[in-house]
Parts: structure tokens; C-alpha cells; sequence
């Protein structure tokens, strides 16, 4: 076999032409346009991976202030019911304390009374305290009408001998109670409890104004009666004036 070494020769020159003419002017753009895409899309995803890292930030931080504000306004909230149920504790206690103190007034009135009256003015003396009680009693606000009464009725209730507190609130009969002034809705659920507990079981109530009795709440039952009010304190009181006038 014969080789043309000058063809050989020629031909590969051609090759390293053609070679080199690609490799100007194919290979290099094609390359470098591909690094560019590449570099582009590396900053992309560059850009992508920080927006997704402030993004989660941004979702943390608000995440954060949501917490707090629920945390706040639970704070808030519990602050203002703390203070309102002491407030109300306040109240109630003063409330008591000027019912004990109207009390100690009204019978230090009654003992005054019967040391400068006479037998024939025990009458007239138990009549006076009545309206000075009144008088003293219509200072205090409407609560205190109530709430110093509805533990008393309850207790005086539980002291009933067992049948007659087994009689008292049977079945669907309702118990009358009689009350100075009309009752909210928390005080009836209130004296409705403490008769519960006091009688060993739910009663159903209904509920009277009677005026007359100042301040206080009494039970009438058929076969009981319980006085928790100022008139019957003043009643008592009259009694036992009327006997020292009869002595």
C-alpha cells in the first residue's frame, strides 16, 4: 500500500485548521454563553435562597409579634379581671362591715331607748327604731341589702331539724323567698346555691319583693319559716322591749 505523505500532511493540516476554527469560533461562544447562563442562573437561585431566607425571617419575626400580642392582651385581660374581682371582694367587705356597723348602731339605739323610756313608752321606742334603722340602712348602696344575707339564710336554713328541710323544696314545689328589693341574676344563682348546699340538694326558687323587710331575705315554707333580714332582727328587738315594758 502506497501513502502520499504530502496528502497525510495536507490533510492534517487541514484538521488542525478546522479544529482551531471551531474552536474560535463555535466552541469559545458556546462555552462562554453557557458560563453566562450558568453564572445567570446561579444568581438566581442565589437571589431565590435569600428572598426564601427573609421571607422565613419575616414569617418568624410577625410569628413572634402574634405571640406577644396574644400574650399581652391575656396579660391584660387577666390583669383587669383580677381587678375587678378584687374590687368587688372590697365592696362586698365594705359592704359587710357598714351592715355589721348599721347593726351595732341600730341595737346601741334600741338599748339607749329602753334605759330613758318608760314602761308605757316601750310601744312608741320600738317604733322609733324601726325608722331609725330604716333611716340608717337606706345609706348603704343596694347591694349590701343582699349579699350579707344570703350565707345567714343559708346556715339558719341548715340548722332546720332534717324532716323539716326534707319538706322544704320537694319535688317541684318551689321555695318562696321574700327579699328586700329584687335580685340580680347572680345574686338568685347565688341564694339558690347556698340553699342547695344548705338543704342537700337543688330547690327551685321564687322570688318576692317585700320592702318591709329592709334589708335581708327570709324563707316562708308550710311548715317553716327562716328570717335573715334587719326586720327581724328590729322584731326580735321589739319583742324583747315589749317584755321588758310588761315586767
Amino acid at each position: 500500500m502506497h501513502i502520499d505523505w504530502w496528502t497525510l500532511a495536507l490533510q492534517t493540516i487541514n484538521l488542525l485548521v478546522l479544529v482551531w476554527i471551531l474552536s474560535r469560533f463555535l466552541f469559545r461562544p458556546i462555552a462562554d454563553i453557557v458560563s453566562q447562563r450558568q453564572a445567570a442562573a446561579d444568581d438566581l437561585l442565589h437571589k431565590a435562597e435569600a428572598e426564601r431566607v427573609r421571607a422565613e425571617e419575616a414569617e418568624s419575626k410577625a410569628e413572634a409579634e402574634r405571640q406577644a400580642m396574644q400574650k399581652a392582651r391575656g396579660d391584660v385581660l387577666l390583669k383587669a379581671e383580677q381587678e375587678a374581682e378584687a374590687s368587688r371582694a372590697q365592696l362586698l367587705e365594705q359592704a359587710r362591715d357598714e351592715t355589721d356597723k348599721l347593726r351595732a348602731n341600730a341595737k346601741a339605739e334600741v338599748a339607749k331607748l329602753r334605759e330613758v323610756q318608760e314602761a308605757s313608752m316601750g310601744r312608741e321606742a320600738s317604733e322609733l327604731a324601726v325608722q331609725i334603722a330604716a333611716k340608717l340602712f337606706d345609706r348603704l348602696p343596694d347591694a349590701a341589702r343582699i349579699d350579707g344575707f344570703i350565707d345567714g339564710l343559708a346556715e339558719a336554713a341548715a340548722k332546720l331539724p332534717e324532716r323539716t328541710r326534707a319538706e322544704i323544696g320537694v319535688g317541684d314545689e318551689t321555695v318562696a323567698v321574700a327579699a328586700a328589693r329584687a335580685l340580680s341574676e347572680s345574686e338568685r344563682a347565688a341564694c339558690k346555691a347556698a340553699l342547695a348546699k344548705a338543704l342537700g340538694r337543688d330547690v327551685k326558687i321564687e322570688v318576692t319583693v317585700d320592702p318591709a323587710l329592709i334589708a335581708g331575705l327570709e324563707i316562708t315554707a308550710p311548715h317553716a319559716s327562716v328570717r335573715n333580714s334587719f326586720r327581724a332582727d328590729l322584731d326580735r328587738i321589739a319583742a324583747e322591749l315589749g317584755t321588758h315594758a310588761s315586767a
